[in-house]
């Protein structure tokens, strides 16, 4: 269990690095961009990675792993296109919406235990969402709201997350190798991200080719301890315990970019967080 937390604090930070350089790089680059850059990048140290540990690629159960790999593409790319168009703390913080999902999708597929603890998280996290996005049917016009078409985006982005981090769950279960399950993740991504890229392709120049290759070590690293920590831990445990990512996105976008959350985005935050936190502070669920 405590190898599982280190892990998932590992990913987190890894994910922070890899999200702040998602905003840089899209300053100009198109996010589907950043999807096959990164996809290329993960594929090709999964695959060392795996020749290096003597493990075969191709798993044993190919239809589970396929749907994590298109769960996991289209949940990036959703999160890839918040990050260029959302300040970086508030985009983070909608995504971490994926920890109640997780819980509520783990206690349907997986027979997971969902307590009143899961649902009251979930109304919690829902409520820091609003704050968080400070629509103008509820905030008023006056209200420096976030554009609820991306907010869309990133909620989805949160709920293919939570679906993909469910499927890592079960197949973890079934004694499928963390690296295998990685590996699968770009090897889906590329072939779906391809024609997605192509209308508004840019080509990369000067430092903009090192944050490609940046993204692509920072999310390798995320999923490798992301996968390793969802193997020993319960997924609504595991999954909650990456909240530090909403902080190190706060940091990283008062540093980097300049970005100052407001007083309903600092609430809105502490309620997800809170929640996700107060869900990593459950009793382990139990298992039909």
């Amino acid at each position: 269990m405590q190898r599982g937390a280190m892990m998932m604090v590992l990913s987190a930070l890894a994910f922070s690095a890899m999200t702040a350089l998602v905003k840089l790089a899209g300053e100009r680059l198109p996010s589907q961009e950043l999807v096959v850059a990164r996809a290329i990048v993960s594929l090709v140290l999964s695959w060392s990675l795996l020749r290096s540990a003597r493990v075969s690629p191709w798993g044993e159960d190919r239809r589970w792993l396929w749907l994590r790999g298109l769960l996991g593409f289209a949940g990036l790319s959703c999160v890839y296109g918040a990050v260029t168009h959302l300040p970086l703390a508030e985009a983070t913080v909608l995504q971490y919406l994926h920890p109640p999902i997780t819980a509520l999708l783990a206690g349907v597929f997986l027979k997971e235990t969902v307590s009143p603890r899961v649902a009251l998280a979930t109304v919690a996290s829902l409520t820091g969402v609003v704050c968080v996005a400070k629509p103008a049917f509820v905030f008023g016009s006056a209200a420096a709201s976030l554009d609820p078409f991306w907010v869309a985006v990133a909620i989805g982005g949160a709920a293919f997350s939570a679906g993909a981090y469910v499927v890592v769950r079960k197949l973890s279960r079934q004694g499928e190798d963390p690296l295998v399950i990685v590996f699968y993740f770009p090897l889906v991504t590329l072939p779906a991200a391809l024609p997605t890229m192509w209308p508004d392709f840019v080509m990369p120049r000067g430092s903009e080719w090192l944050l490609l290759l940046g993204i692509g070590i920072a999310t390798q690293i995320g999923q490798v301890s992301l996968t390793r920590g969802l193997a020993v831990l319960p997924a609504a445990h595991g999954t909650a315990l990456s909240y530090l990512q909403v902080v190190f996105a706060a940091v990283l976008g008062a540093l980097v970019f300049g970005e100052r959350p407001d007083g309903w985005s600092i609430v809105g935050g502490a309620l997800v967080i809170g929640s996700a936190f107060w869900l990593a502070r459950a009793p382990s669920p139990s298992s039909a």
